[in-house]
């Protein structure tokens, strides 16, 4: 079993070394490729005012997250649901700079560059549409996935977004030839998070179909067959 968590916050700002903190936190998990709706979501008093540009982006005002639970008090549960999964962010930098500031607040021990494997889908983005916009809103639209729900930035709805555009870009036969980078090297850059990252020599990540997919490559095909009239790889 292969279990990965798209995972999105929004903050009270955009920097973390001048004291934003996270206010929502959304997780979506895949286990082998399929979006199970077992997911994790919460909104986070951050003990400090939400800046006038971040409230016009995600909408979350201060009143709204005055009776919030504090990150110290679902730290427990979110690193329980984090935990022997591998991350998808998007911009991962961001949310692993704010993730690991606030575990360091609560004096945990985690190190998430160290203790989790990590997929920036903005990287991904970057190599497979070059010199092109790849924020989350840009890339859904180049993949056909639907984002008007999207009003506001929201962390769930984000997630889910993300954990769409993740399966998008990795389906098909993008990680078997060696023009493009290895699913497995397709990590947070080490440049932007220290070098404590290692993705030189991994080896490629191998996905074997269950007994369902199996089922449905064959129906394919014979489906394939029926409208072609002919198919050589089937054995007759």
């Amino acid at each position: 079993m292969i279990r990965q968590i798209a995972i999105d916050t929004e903050t009270t700002g955009l920097d973390v070394k001048e004291g934003h903190r996270i206010i929502e936190v959304a997780c979506v998990e895949i286990i082998d490729r399929r979006i199970t709706g077992s997911n994790y979501h919460c909104y986070i008093n951050p003990e400090r005012a939400v800046d006038a540009g971040a409230l016009a982006v995600h909408g979350l005002n201060d009143a709204f997250l005055a009776d919030k639970p504090l990150f110290g008090q679902i730290v427990n549960e979110l690193m329980d649901y984090m935990q022997d999964a591998e991350l998808i962010i998007h911009n991962a930098p961001f949310d692993v700079g704010f993730l690991q500031r606030e575990l360091k607040l609560c004096r945990r021990p985690e190190r998430l560059e160290k203790g989790w494997s990590i997929i920036d889908t903005l990287v991904m983005a970057r190599q497979k549409y070059p010199r092109q916009k790849n924020n989350l809103d840009a890339v859904c639209k180049r993949l056909s996935i639907d984002n008007s729900q999207r009003h506001y930035h929201g962390a769930l709805i984000d997630a889910q977004l993300l954990a769409e555009v993740y399966l998008a870009m990795t389906s098909g036969q993008y990680s078997l030839f060696a023009d493009h980078t290895p699913l497995t090297a397709l990590a947070v850059e080490p440049a932007m998070l220290g070098n404590n990252l290692a993705v030189d020599n991994q080896p490629l990540a191998l996905y074997r179909a269950n007994d369902d997919e199996k089922k449905w490559h064959e129906e394919y095909l014979h489906k394939m067959k029926q409208q072609s009239g002919k198919a050589i790889w089937i054995d007759e």
